[in-house]
C-alpha cells in the first residue's frame, strides 16, 4: 500500500464515525418507526448476506418485512429491470444489455459494492490427491473444448488417478458462472456445458459432498458453512498455491478469483424510508460483522465512506462501466480516490 493509500485510509477511518453518524441522523428510523416491505432477488452468493443483514435490521425495525429470493444474478436483474423488486443482489457488475433493459423500463439504479468474495474451488472432503490446481489446469477442465473429451482426472494431471471427473457448477443465470468463466477460461459465459448445473449453491455443495470424484465452485460462504463436507482447493496463478481467505483477498494474492459483491437499489424504491435505511445498513461500519460471519470480506472504512456518499447523493449507473464481470478489482478499488484509476485500468 502506498503512503498516500495509508494516509487516505487513516483519514477515512477518522471521518467514518462522523459521516455515518450524520447519515444516521437523516435516517427516518431516528424520528419515526420504519415499516413496509422490501423485495430482494438475485445472486445466490449474495443471498446469505442479504438474509443476515435483513435479520439484524429487523431487530430494531420489526415492522419492516422482507421477501428475499435467489434466482441468480441474471434472473435477479431481469426482475429488477422490470421494476418487480426493490434490490438485486449481484456477484458481478451489471451487463450492458441488462442496463439497457433497465433504461427501457425507466428503472434507474444505484450500484453499491457491499463485500468481497474469494470464489472457491472445492472437491469432495474425501479427496486425497487434489490440494492445489493451476489456472491452466482449471481452464483445461472448464473450457468449451473440454466438453465430451476431458472426462477423467488423469487428463488434467498425469499423477492424478484414472477416475471419472464429475463437475458441478452454477448455470448461465448465475453471476458466479459469468465471473468464473472470464477469470479462468478468458471469456465471460464461456464454459463446457456437460456438467451438473444449478443456480442454487446449496445444490452444488450437496452434489460435490455426495461424489468422491467431484469438483465444483461457488462463493466462499458456502464452503465455510460446509467445511466438513467439501475441501477447498488452493489456486496457483503463477505465484504459488494460494487458498481463499480474508487475508489473501486483502493482499490481492488470491487472483483471479477474488471479486466484489454488489446490491443494486432501484432509485425510485430508495426514496422510501425503509429501503434507504436498509441500503445504509449494508454500508454501515457495524454491519461488517455480518459480512465476516457469513464468510465474506468487508469493505475497508474508506470505501464505505465513499459508497455512503454516493448513496446519499443518489449517484446512478455503474462505476465499473456496466460491461459485466471485471477481473482484478481489489479491496481498495472503491475508495473515492481510486475510482478514476479503476476506469482507466479495468481488465475485462
Amino acid at each position: 500500500m502506498t503512503s498516500f493509500r495509508r494516509h487516505s485510509s487513516l483519514v477515512a477511518l477518522a471521518l467514518t464515525s462522523t459521516l455515518l453518524a450524520c447519515s444516521n441522523e437523516k435516517t427516518p428510523s431516528a424520528v419515526a418507526p420504519l415499516a413496509g416491505k422490501i423485495t430482494i432477488d438475485g445472486s445466490s452468493t449474495v443471498d446469505p448476506l442479504s438474509k443476515a443483514m435483513a435479520e439484524a435490521f429487523r431487530e430494531t425495525n420489526p415492522s419492516v418485512q422482507f421477501a428475499i429470493d435467489a434466482s441468480g444474478t441474471g434472473g435477479g436483474f431481469r426482475k429488477f429491470c422490470a421494476g418487480q423488486i426493490d434490490i438485486a443482489g449481484a456477484s458481478r457488475p451489471i451487463k450492458a444489455a441488462e442496463s439497457e433493459q433497465c433504461k427501457a423500463q425507466k428503472v434507474e439504479y444505484l450500484e453499491l459494492p457491499i463485500a468481497f468474495d474469494s470464489l472457491s474451488v472445492v472437491v469432495n472432503a474425501k479427496n486425497t490427491f487434489v490440494d492445489c490446481l493451476t489456472v491452466k489446469e482449471l481452464k483445461a477442465m472448464w473450457e468449451p473444448a473440454a466438453e465430451g473429451k476431458v472426462k477423467q482426472w488423469n487428463q488434467i494431471r498425469a499423477s492424478f488417478p484414472a477416475q471419472p471427473l464429475a463437475l458441478f457448477g452454477p448455470g448461465k443465470d448465475s453471476g458466479t458462472f459469468d465471473y468464473f468463466a472470464l477469470a479462468i477460461v478468458g471469456t465471460e459465459s464461456s464454459s463446457r456445458g456437460d456438467y451438473t448445473k444449478s443456480e442454487d449453491d446449496t445444490v452444488i455443495e450437496r452434489g460435490i459432498a455426495a461424489d468422491p470424484n467431484a469438483l465444483g465452485y461457488f462463493g466462499y460462504a458456502y464452503y465455510q458453512a460446509n467445511k466438513d463436507q467439501v475441501k477447498v482447493v488452493a489456486v496457483d496463478n503463477g505465484q504459488g498455491c494460494i487458498v481463499p481467505s480474508a487475508k489473501t483477498v486483502a493482499d490481492a494474492t488470491y487472483q483471479p478469483l477474488s471479486r466484489p459483491l454488489f446490491v443494486y437499489i432501484n432509485k425510485a424504491a430508495a426514496a422510501r424510508a425503509e429501503v434507504k435505511a436498509f441500503a445504509r445498513f449494508y454500508l454501515a461500519i457495524d454491519s461488517a460483522k455480518y459480512v465476516t460471519k457469513v464468510g465474506y470480506v468487508p469493505l475497508p472504512p474508506s470505501s464505505l465512506v465513499a459508497q455512503n456518499t454516493r448513496l446519499d447523493k443518489g449517484v446512478t449507473g455503474s462505476v465499473l462501466g456496466g460491461h459485466g464481470s471485471v477481473v482484478g478489482v481489489g479491496l481498495y478499488s472503491f475508495d473515492e480516490d481510486e475510482r478514476e484509476r479503476i476506469r482507466n485500468a479495468l481488465v475485462r
